[in-house]
């Protein structure tokens, strides 16, 4: 026990237990599933409207259910990685629940994610199969998995043998056309045989809770993404819990405009909808504030999630007006720093009286702190909200030590929403995960007296774009393969839109000429969008300690007074 924790009274202490009254779930996701369409069945259970797409449980849950036997018809056994690679779609829905009936681990890759990531997260896991559109925004996914697996046009579906992806064996894609080597994802919503439907029971009963269901990818400080690597148990029971929060029940509509690649939309959306029977409503494959307050307005949904700018653009929309939005009462605001006003004017304005504040990250299946409907108004809008139930929190000092109530310090968490670990990578997983089971957040926060918890910075140098988490370290090492760069450092400054942006500070090489606009167009296909910097700076040289250390902290503020940007206000930060 350390001094501090010896010389004061338990309840001095920055450490806060969860309530335990309501138990764990201990099921499976796909045995949990199954419970909701029993007991829903004609309910609707998802909206997904530019698709035109509105089924109710039963029919849900006979897609999934054809979709779980016809994966393992195709050669798949339980653990087997599936990448997906697609925006919000009722495809992408009905994979989250097959794969993980069928013993699957499903691997999120982030949409905007070009050729040299896609290499990466499907060699990293090891993906047997990948699920893919054909194409997103200014992303040619066929293009690009073709470019990296050539040998698709000489194949059958179902035997690649590619050189760069060694692993990969069966390309589906989404859509009504044929591309070779590839197949069409409708074949999967057939009826299996007799003898598959049966090998899906028998496999979908085995399966355990805390066995992996999830891999997401999380940008890496040296440079590589993690491969985050959830389990049933971990999962399901957040989405159960952040549920209960905003009191969700099989009468709510929750529309999910966020990302399903990420934990808000495939946990705190699907997962929270499938726990509590509410219906899952999807109102285009990406963000667009008008197809909101629409969808809204149409499906008369009573609860919205997004992050800070997502409500920002609904707000903001000239035509907001218009719209009625008086069927909203809850949702989420996470993902980013939530500015205070506009927690209020989404209070006020959208009708959503009982909005919560979540916080959380990745590798805690997301969410360890969530606000209450019924938290005072200053506390809601000024706070993350009080600890989850069954998670322990703690704020420590740099030596470990557990500090006063009050004071500030690194935020730890530990109980049942703790991953596995980083997939394939011990050393890493073993620099988050203590001993005791204790996982470092690298955020820096503080405990009230009341158990309310707020984040004011980062310990690591993570920059929050619009709530995607992205660190310069990988944008570092990939600026460090430019010929002309001599040294880079990157680091977020304020953006009144998207909270932060990109800078990237370069060093070019001796008699070497670049420009801002050579060095964007370097990144421009080889990396997603949001981690191509929107500042390129160029300097003789970087801010440093006396043994060597660049000071970060130094050279952002540099950056921001030279580019004239203020510094947004840090109250706090949810993901």
């Amino acid at each position: 026990m350390s001094r501090i924790e010896s010389a004061l009274p338990a309840t001095a202490l920055s450490v806060v237990c969860g309530a335990t009254d309501v138990p764990l779930l201990e099921s499976s996701i796909g045995a949990a599933f199954d419970t909701t369409v029993r007991r829903q069945a004609e309910r609707d259970a998802l909206v997904v409207r530019h698709q035109g797409i509105r089924w109710s449980w039963a029919e849900l849950g006979e897609r999934v259910d054809n979709a779980a036997a016809q994966l393992l018809a195709q050669g798949l056994e339980p653990g087997d990685r599936v990448g997906i690679w697609a925006p919000n779609c009722a495809e992408w829905v009905i994979a989250q629940f097959a794969t993980a009936k069928a013993g699957l681990v499903l691997v999120n890759i982030n949409p905007a994610y070009r050729r040299h990531e896609l290499e990466y997260a499907l060699r990293h896991v090891g993906c047997k199969a990948l699920i893919l559109a054909a194409a997103f925004k200014s992303s040619d996914y066929l293009a690009m998995l073709q470019d990296l697996a050539p040998e698709l046009a000489q194949c059958a579906p179902g035997q690649l043998h590619a050189a760069r992806l060694p692993q990969l064996r069966l390309v589906i894609r989404l859509g009504d056309e044929v591309s070779p080597g590839m197949l069409g994802f409708s074949s999967l919503l057939s009826e299996p045989a007799a003898e598959a439907r049966a090998r899906l029971d028998a496999i979908a009963s085995a399966v355990d809770a805390h066995s992996a269901v999830n891999i997401q990818f999380t940008s890496g400080t040296t440079g590589s993404p993690k491969g985050a690597t959830l389990t049933h148990r971990n999962i399901l029971n957040n989405g159960y819990f952040v549920g209960r929060a905003m009191r969700l029940t099989h009468d709510d509509k929750l529309c999910i405009p966020v990302p399903l690649y990420h934990c808000f939309g495939m946990v705190m959306g699907n997962l929270a909808c499938v726990t509590h029977g509410a219906c899952m409503v999807f109102p285009a494959d990406s963000f667009d504030a008008a197809s909101v307050l629409q969808t809204v307005q149409d499906e008369r949904c009573t609860a919205l999630h997004g992050v800070p700018t997502m409500f920002i653009a609904e707000l903001d929309h000239p035509d907001f007006s218009r719209y009625t939005l008086d069927s909203l009462r809850t949702g989420i605001m996470a993902g980013a720093p939530c500015p205070i006003e506009v927690m209020r004017k989404a209070i006020e304005r959208m009708h959503l009286r009982e909005i919560t504040i979540a916080y959380g990250m990745t590798e805690t299946s997301p969410v360890s702190f969530q606000s209450a409907t019924d938290d005072p108004l200053e506390r809601r809008v000024s706070t993350i909200g009080r600890v989850q139930p069954h998670l322990e929190v703690k704020i420590v000092d740099e030596g470990g030590n557990t500090l006063p109530r009050g004071q500030r310090g690194e935020l730890l968490v530990r109980g049942y929403s703790v991953m596995l670990g980083y997939w394939n990578d011990a050393q890493r997983t073993a620099d988050t995960i203590d001993a005791e089971g204790w996982m470092r957040t690298g955020d820096l926060g503080l405990i009230d007296e009341e158990g309310y918890a707020s984040i004011l910075g980062r310990a690591k140098d993570m920059v929050i774009r619009g709530g995607e988490n992205v660190y310069p370290r990988e944008i570092e090492e990939f600026l460090y393969r430019h010929p002309r760069i001599r040294d880079v450092q990157v680091v977020g400054v304020p953006d009144a839109k998207f909270g932060e942006e990109l800078c990237a500070c370069v060093i070019a090489q001796p008699g070497e000429a670049t420009s801002e606009d050579d060095i964007r167009a370097f990144c421009r296909g080889e990396i997603a969008h949001y981690k191509i910097p929107r500042y390129v700076v160029f300097v003789d040289e970087f801010p440093m300690t006396v043994t060597g250390k660049i000071q970060k902290f130094a050279l952002r503020q540099a950056m921001s007074d030279r580019l004239g940007l203020s510094e947004k206000p840090s109250d706090g930060r949810a993901s």
